[in-house]
């Protein structure tokens, strides 16, 4: 199951410089481990430490935020396309 997963400027250090890999998983918790495991420090990037979504970076799967699908369980299908989103503040 081949899934798209593009990569802000910010995270692109843990990709080799990379705007998109693919990845594979059922759920964005497996895509996630499975990045992890040929981009090291990704996970540090995307989880917090309680194993959830970092919160100042937003994740979409086709468009739609996970944080209103199913969080870090979202399931995932072949040919999915993965947004990752570095939160953006100021004032």
């Amino acid at each position: 199951m081949a899934i798209q997963v593009r990569v802000p400027t910010v995270l692109r250090k843990h990709t080799d410089g990379e705007k998109a890999v693919s990845g594979e998983g059922g759920t964005v918790r497996e895509l996630v481990d499975d990045l992890a495991s040929r981009y090291p420090g990704l996970r540090d990037a995307l989880l917090g430490q309680d194993g959830q979504l970092n919160r100042y970076v937003q994740t979409y799967v086709n468009d739609e935020d996970v944080r209103f699908l199913g969080g870090i369980e979202t399931p995932l299908a072949d040919g999915d396309q993965v947004s990752i989103l570095p939160a953006v503040a100021g004032g």
